[in-house]
């Protein structure tokens, strides 16, 4: 049973255990309390104190106490009267217990089978059996019950055998799992390892990648204030798109082909130049050089032309 102050504590001066202290009073002044929850808690313990010979010791009833022992009071009845209960139900089944192996002494009288007639043998065989009927938690000692027992307590091996190679399964499973979680921790760690002493040639090539990075970045602005330079000088001399490398070899590769072509004009005139100072002569001579230089201009003019429409 539940206790309320200490046991080994010297009892208070005698005084009205169920009062309440000046000091309560005008601390619950305004405050209404349950009556019928207050009466019962007192009287739980008053009972209680009563049965341990001793009074009930002073303190404050305030509305947390009053509710936590009403609390204690309840669960404590309440496991008292279970308790109550079970024992009246064990003490009605030892007397029928009790009448029970009166009946059977009697009737083992009656037949002559009474335990101090017995060989000692048979006494300790039927101990024997007694003790695993009550190992086999059985009622009585008929074979059928033994059988019954023996075989559920087979089946309840058989569970635990089974249950028991599950678990050694699952535990080598894990050892597996563990073995190679082991190695894979070790495959880590020494990756780690080797990761590390990486670390520092690592760095020193960042660093000089740095270098070069930025070496790299000055030579690209030198490089793009070359090109600006370079474009705004083509666009000062008039520069196009369509004169291209391309276009200006094929041109040239024409003007040597224009040049073979006119150089034996140009050594016939220049051949004209020896003639006699004929006035008539020269001038027929002179048309006719015209008629052929204008026709050689033409010629060019074509093929300039073609060219350049070919390149675009």
């Amino acid at each position: 049973m539940s206790k309320i102050g200490g046991g080994s504590d010297p009892p208070s001066p005698p005084s009205p255990p169920l009062s309440v202290t000046s000091s309560e009073a005008s601390k619950s002044s305004g405050t209404c309390f349950d009556a019928n929850r207050i009466a019962e808690v007192k009287a739980w313990l008053v009972s209680q104190f009563d049965a341990a010979g001793k009074d009930v010791p002073d303190f404050e009833y305030t509305p947390q106490s009053i509710a936590h022992l009403h609390n204690i009071a309840t669960l404590s009845q309440a496991k008292t009267q279970a308790a109550t209960i079970v024992a009246n139900d064990f003490r009605q089944k030892a007397a029928e217990y009790r009448s029970q192996a009166a009946r059977i002494r009697e009737i083992l009288e009656h037949v002559g089978l009474v335990q101090e007639s017995l060989p000692s043998n048979v006494v300790s065989s039927s101990q024997v059996l007694a003790s695993v009927a009550n190992l086999l938690n059985i009622r009585d000692t008929e074979l059928s019950s033994f059988l019954v027992a023996m075989a559920d307590l087979s089946l309840r091996k058989t569970a635990v055998e089974e249950k028991r190679a599950k678990v050694q399964q699952e535990s080598k499973e894990l050892l597996d799992y563990t073995r190679k979680a082991i190695a894979r921790l070790t495959y880590l760690k020494r990756t780690l390892a080797q990761l590390e002493d990486d670390i520092p040639p690592c760095e020193a090539q960042m660093e000089h990648w740095k270098t070069n990075l930025a070496i790299m970045e000055s030579k690209e602005r030198q490089y793009m204030q070359q090109y600006s330079n370079y474009k705004a000088m083509l666009n000062r001399v008039g520069y196009s798109p369509e004169i291209s490398h391309g276009v200006l070899v094929e041109m040239a590769e024409h003007r040597k082909d224009l040049e073979k072509k006119t150089k034996p004009i140009l050594d016939t005139l220049r051949s004209y130049q020896d003639l006699p100072p004929d006035k008539a002569l020269a001038a027929l001579a002179i048309e006719d050089k015209k008629r052929q230089y204008a026709a050689a201009e033409k010629y060019l003019e074509d093929v300039l032309q073609s060219a350049l429409a070919s390149s675009e």
